[in-house]
């Protein structure tokens, strides 16, 4: 996987939070938008609206269902780096409604970690920053730390495993509604393990680079 990246800035990085959402305005968002027909973004075709329809109800789902491992309770728990995740998304996303849900979870066992939410396609120039293989492929998470609001890391757009089947199956050839029902069993078969398990990886890594940097 390869990120084309260009320099945010902490400036232009505190604009975005400053007109981010919270996780219940990004709800109340993608809710008010499917009582009137529509959905995130500006494709407002009746495939993107179902997209947009069948997604929430995944999230709804999830975030009913979803338990996180007990190592990456206790990880996130003993976490002490103040941290705002900020997560570009769009409503209609498949992916993000199969791991947003997971991530606030995530997020919600610890106060010191806040999560903000921004529309993809209202901030490209964001987006371009943190492409994948040229992409603007989302959810993308970006780990800042609360007080600097630099980056510590990122996450996106699904978890490796996943990630490497769309590759397999792009190079395969496979047409675009195909990959997602095949992206979709993947994540039915898996139970949100690949996700707790790479942040459970990602919590360690940001915490040690905070404890490096107070020791220097």
């Amino acid at each position: 996987m390869t990120f084309a990246r260009t320099e945010v800035g902490v400036k232009n990085m505190k604009e975005y939070i400053e007109k981010s959402m919270t996780f219940a305005e990004y709800i109340k968002l993608i809710d008010d938008l499917l009582l009137d027909g529509k959905t995130t973004g500006a494709n407002q075709s009746e495939a993107m609206f179902n997209y947009g329809k069948l997604n929430r109800q995944r999230m709804e789902r999830l975030e009913k269902t979803v338990v996180l491992n007990e190592s990456l309770r206790e990880k996130v728990q003993n976490n002490k780096r103040k941290m705002i995740w900020l997560i570009i998304t769009e409503g209609w996303c498949g992916d993000a409604a199969q791991n947003i849900p997971l991530i606030e979870k995530i997020a919600a066992e610890n106060d010191a970690i806040e999560t903000r939410y921004v529309l993809r396609d209202e901030n490209l120039e964001l987006m371009d920053a943190y492409l994948t293989n040229n992409a603007r492929s989302i959810p993308k998470l970006i780990a800042l730390d609360a007080e600097s609001l630099e980056e510590i890391g990122t996450w996106g757009p699904r978890p490796k495993a996943a990630m490497d089947l769309f590759i397999e199956m792009r190079e395969r050839g496979l047409e675009k509604t195909l990959m997602m029902e095949n992206l979709q069993r993947w994540y039915l078969a898996d139970k949100n393990q690949a996700i707790q398990t790479e942040f459970e990886n990602l919590l360690g890594e940001w915490t040690r680079e905070k404890e490096s940097a107070a020791t220097l």
